[in-house]
């Protein structure tokens, strides 16, 4: 059995988790239907908070993170994939329940894959990743929310992070007038490249205030942020808007009022990406596919080797990651 690099989360006796580079083989990987030889995947918020044990991800030891990778089925005893076949996979726990994608194979669940989307390459799937696939997600539910181009203005907040930056792109190559909300103002001219009309700072939205309604600006937003921030976006939203959240970098918590909800008619949208199902899952990549276009993911990726997550997850947390980091397996 061939071996091959896997990044290894050990928990010691004190608590503390530490990642190192170990030499698997396929006989040390969990159980699954289907092994893939994994070329890429991606570097997450999600991911940085496993790797430097900063918010509870993991749920046992050892754990190989990433949750997210692409590649191809080199061994299959289902009937959906067969040897040879590109795929991705995106959520299902993997990376915190289950072994994950910085590895170089991964045993997974048939029903937790996709085929690679036609005209995506692996390192441009993995580019797009649980960021953009959360991103395509919440630019779904905000079109079904009545959220249109001609509606007024969208802001997203977090816009220079992964799923923020394929937010901006995404809205822009759709028509709607994008106002990227970022704490990074050396990031501007990144933001207004992948298509943003406007960037403020992330004290515009999350300053505080004991007011429960302020001036309405936005028709539509995505969140990557929460806490004040998401508050903050609460109390500015058009009558009728709506905010997709999905992320809490800025915090957890969430200081709001009902008024927002009884007196605008503002919708709060729960963007969950983890156990989305499958015909949701392939509509969101035949939209990426369609409305992202690939020149500007190009230009949000960095490409990086499994020795370099470490850095890069403690960078990601401390919000220092621009656009999207690609681990090339």
């Amino acid at each position: 059995m061939h071996s091959f690099d896997a990044l290894v989360l050990t928990q010691h006796a004190d608590g503390s988790v530490h990642p190192a580079i170990e030499q698997l083989t396929p006989a040390d990987l969990p159980a699954g239907d289907v092994l893939v030889q994994v070329s890429h995947s991606g570097l997450n918020y999600k991911d940085g908070l496993a790797v430097t044990n900063t918010g509870k991800i993991v749920r046992s030891f050892p754990m190989v993170p990433g949750i997210d990778f692409a590649g191809t089925v080199i061994e299959s005893q289902s009937p959906a994939y067969t040897v040879g076949d590109a795929v991705v996979l995106t959520g299902w726990g993997v990376g915190e329940r289950h072994w994950g994608g910085f590895a170089g194979m991964a045993r997974v669940t048939a029903d937790w894959l996709v085929p690679l989307p036609a005209g995506l390459t692996p390192k441009q799937a993995m580019g797009i990743g649980t960021a953009g696939f959360t991103a395509m997600l919440s630019v779904l539910a905000l079109e079904e929310h009545g959220v249109t181009p001609d509606a007024g203005e969208v802001v997203v907040t977090g816009a220079a992070g992964g799923v923020g930056s394929i937010a901006v792109a995404l809205l822009a190559q759709l028509g709607y007038r994008v106002v990227a909300s970022t704490g990074r103002t050396e990031q501007h001219a990144y933001l207004h490249e992948l298509g943003a009309a406007e960037c403020i700072g992330r004290e515009v939205l999350s300053a505080p205030s004991k007011r429960p309604l302020e001036s309405s600006r936005w028709a539509g937003a995505v969140d990557t942020v929460g806490g004040d921030t998401l508050a903050g976006l609460l109390r500015t939203m058009n009558v009728g808007g709506s905010v997709a959240a999905c992320g809490l970098a800025g915090g957890g918590h969430l200081n709001t009022t009902v008024m927002p909800f009884i007196l605008r008619g503002v919708n709060l949208l729960g963007i969950e990406s983890v156990n989305c199902p499958l015909p949701r899952r392939l509509l969101a990549w035949e939209r990426l596919v369609r409305d992202l276009p690939l020149a500007k993911l190009e230009a949000m990726i960095e490409i990086a080797a499994l020795a370099d997550v470490p850095h890069f997850a403690a960078a990601i947390v401390a919000g220092q990651v621009r656009g999207r980091v690609v681990i090339e397996l």
